[in-house]
């Protein structure tokens, strides 16, 4: 580590100059990012992706469809309605790429008496649909009463306001943070450089993830994750190198300073970001894309993270020498150990006290978790002022059933199913599935030819000129050796009955091969594979920080009781967050969690709460080994370290939270989670219950049956 630092000091002006042209040619690249984002993520390869593939491909179900929402004014007759519908679908099937259009003038389904859909059908894959959109809305956006909506168009709007809350969020979370440095550094010029380092960061990340996206597709909350982890980090990190350097610089020359900070909070930093950078890889092992994508955004924006404070940063703050105390605004308290030292002593007095209140309070933060409730984001992921929303749901609320589903059955048959043998198989498929409770009604063939006996449609079928009347039956059914069979439930598809229906049909041993997709199929595959992964997941993480923190601090009981306090901190940052969005506090409407919330809130929190596990053991560890009395070491290390790590988590808590301004449901419940989550380990774990137990255990907390145990001849250099 002295080899690199002093070689850092010594290629300052190269660091800087390969740091600028990274920027730029990464900031070109950066802008790109937006467009290729598509998707809310929500995709894993199973049986739901390759039915989807072969209802397209064989069936001739459209790739992609764009629902018209017809709403008739207020002065309009029943026939002037009808002529708008009827004049609006004419140009559409004349100047767009529609393959087909499902009018409600011929499919009275479609309408009621002041409200009608239409639904147009494309061959371009939704991600390739934006053209498409803006040549549908360009013939709408001029007709009152008339919205355009759908997935590919809630997709869209989705992208365009992740972009508009990165930039709400970016205007309310960096000035505040700015202020916060200032009050913790005292100067502009100290203070500016965490935030110039969070930007650089974020804007690098973005170009090396336009590179990714080209290969693999990346989601669009990317957008909103990606700024979120790499601004809170990267100022973070920045804080704690500039703090320590600003110390170092009292007591040496620039070079020096900068190689003992280096050596000093260099390793925390890469300690630290180990962990996060842990927590997010665990996500790699759930199989599906916004899991994948979050990790991948995380592990680069991570990577840069620390690059950038471990190299920009000292080169930046060696050109700067003294002049980092240049413009003061701020009168900063030069040491407010003495206020924390007393903070810390009124804790260790009474730890059984502290203790149990800080456990009462997490346990009261826990209790509503009990009632979570979770769900894939769909348009409700929109803010409520976007017309697509307001369309879809219209649509859905006078149109759609209540409580109805699909599960398509594609089965294959080697010999056919326009034969007697295959008909009558066909037959057996349609009694088994409509045996089931769930199962209202089955589109089949037989129906389709008013005909339900097998040996008879098969008697019909060798006859050429019978044969030629049901070709337009059988088409939508049968094509070649395979054969579909859509079969229509009464409950919901995000319903337990219709996931286990099609786990339990899935998992059968039929007579012939079947996949099955649909709605129902597509929610059972997501949260299958987050129930059977996240334990896997999860204990990456926590015997990987076990083992961390344990060859870090030589410990066996200081790992061990980490893990349990975020484990317990996490979970009352959950049981918070159900009472604040799934019971509608603070003024917001009542919503389930988005599904990806609390496996992305404890990946990233886990990791992120070791930063101060870190950099408040290690000054405890310092002092441990200096005097061997653990009271008096944890009172010190708690005395040297609460002011950098409430700056640290104030930050952390005032990026993250900004995102609660935003509009889109998922982004919002992710920044207000890891907000929460910042704010109870900052304070309650970290200022409470780690002194007290501290305490409690006495010298029990260094027990390390391993190894035997360094003092006073170890390396005492603080790790902040």
């Amino acid at each position: 580590m002295n080899k690199i630092a002093s070689f850092l000091v010594r290629a300052h002006k190269w660091m800087l100059a390969l740091w600028l042209i990274f920027f730029v040619v990464m900031g070109y690249f950066a802008v790109q990012l937006p467009s290729l984002l598509e998707g809310d993520g929500f995709r894993t390869d199973g049986d739901f992706e390759q039915v989807q593939k072969e209802l397209t491909k064989t069936f001739q179900f459209p790739e992609s469809t764009l629902l018209i929402l017809f709403e008739k004014q207020t002065n309009d007759s029943d026939a002037e309605f009808r002529t708008n519908i009827n004049d609006t679908l004419t140009t559409l099937d004349k100047q767009t790429t529609t393959t087909m259009i499902q009018s409600p003038l011929k499919d009275a389904a479609l309408m009621k008496s002041d409200m009608a859909y239409a639904v147009l059908h494309f061959d371009e894959k939704q991600e390739d649909m934006s053209d498409a959109i803006q040549e549908v809305k360009k013939i709408t956006d001029d007709t009152a009463g008339v919205t355009v909506t759908g997935s590919p168009v809630l997709s869209e709007d989705i992208n365009q306001a992740s972009q508009d809350d990165l930039k709400r969020a970016e205007l309310i979370g960096l000035p505040v943070a700015l202020l916060v440095l200032l009050f913790a550094f005292g100067t502009v010029v100290a203070s500016l450089l965490p935030l110039i380092i969070g930007a650089i960061t974020v804007i690098i990340s973005f170009g090396l993830l336009t590179f990714i996206g080209k290969d693999i597709n990346l989601s669009i909350f990317i957008l909103n994750i990606t700024p979120m982890i790499g601004l809170a980090l990267s100022i973070d990190f920045s804080l704690l190198f500039i703090n320590r350097y600003k110390e170092e610089l009292e007591k040496q020359a620039k070079a020096e300073a900068i190689i003992t900070t280096i050596q000093t909070a260099g390793r925390s930093i890469i300690f630290s970001a180990v962990c996060v950078f842990i927590g997010l890889g665990a996500m790699l092992v759930i199989d599906i894309d916004i899991f994948k994508n979050v990790a991948i955004g995380g592990m680069v924006v991570i990577a840069i993270a620390v690059l950038g404070s471990l190299t920009l940063l000292p080169a930046m703050l060696y050109v700067l020498g003294d002049r980092i105390h240049k413009w003061r605004i701020v009168r900063t308290n030069r040491d407010s150990r003495a206020r924390w030292r007393t903070f810390a002593g009124a804790v260790m007095k009474h730890p059984v006290l502290i203790t149990l209140v800080a456990v009462a309070i997490l346990i009261i933060g826990m209790l509503p978790v009990q009632h979570m409730q979770l769900a894939i984001p769909t348009a409700d992921s929109l803010p409520k002022h976007f017309e697509s929303r307001i369309a879809y749901e219209k649509i859905e609320e006078t149109f759609m059933q209540e409580n109805k589903s699909t599960i398509y059955a594609i089965a294959e048959r080697p010999d056919g199913w326009l034969n007697e043998a295959g008909l009558q198989e066909m037959k057996k498929l349609q009694d088994s599935f409509s045996r089931e409770k769930e199962v209202t009604e089955i589109d089949t063939l037989f129906a389709a030819s008013n005909i339900e006996e097998p040996a008879k449609l098969a008697a019909a079928l060798e006859q050429p000129q019978m044969r030629k009347q049901l070709e337009p039956a059988i088409e939508p059914f049968v094509q070649g050796e395979k054969l579909l069979i859509p079969v229509h439930l009464n409950v919901e598809a995000s319903s337990n009955e219709a996931q286990t229906l099609a786990r339990t049909w899935s998992e059968k041993d039929w007579p012939v091969d079947i996949q099955f997709g649909g709605q129902p199929k597509f929610n059972q595959e997501i949260y299958d594979e987050i129930y059977d992964k996240i334990g896997l997941a999860v204990a990456i993480i926590l015997i990987s920080t076990f083992i961390i923190l344990m060859l870090a601090f030589r410990s066996i009981i200081i790992p061990l009781k980490a893990i349990i306090m975020n484990v317990v901190g996490l979970t009352s940052t959950f049981g918070i967050l159900v009472w604040i969005f799934q019971e509608g506090h603070f003024g917001l409407p009542e919503m389930d969690l988005a599904l990806i919330v609390p496996v992305l809130v404890f990946s990233l929190v886990f990791g992120l709460s070791m930063d101060y596990e870190v950099f408040l053991i290690s000054r405890i560890r310092e002092f441990y080994l200096k005097t061997e009395d653990n009271t008096e070491a944890t009172v010190e290390g708690l005395a040297n370290t609460s002011k950098v790590i409430t700056a640290a988590a104030l930050i952390m808590i005032v990026i993250t939270g900004a995102f609660a301004f935003t509009g889109v449901a998922p982004v919002k419940q992710i920044g207000v989670g890891i907000a929460i989550a910042i704010a109870i380990d900052a304070t309650i774990i970290r200022l409470l219950l780690v002194p007290s137990l501290m305490k409690l255990l006495g010298d029990w907390n260094w027990w390390y049956p391993f190894g035997k145990k360094k003092r006073k001849t170890e390396d005492t250099r603080p790790a902040q």
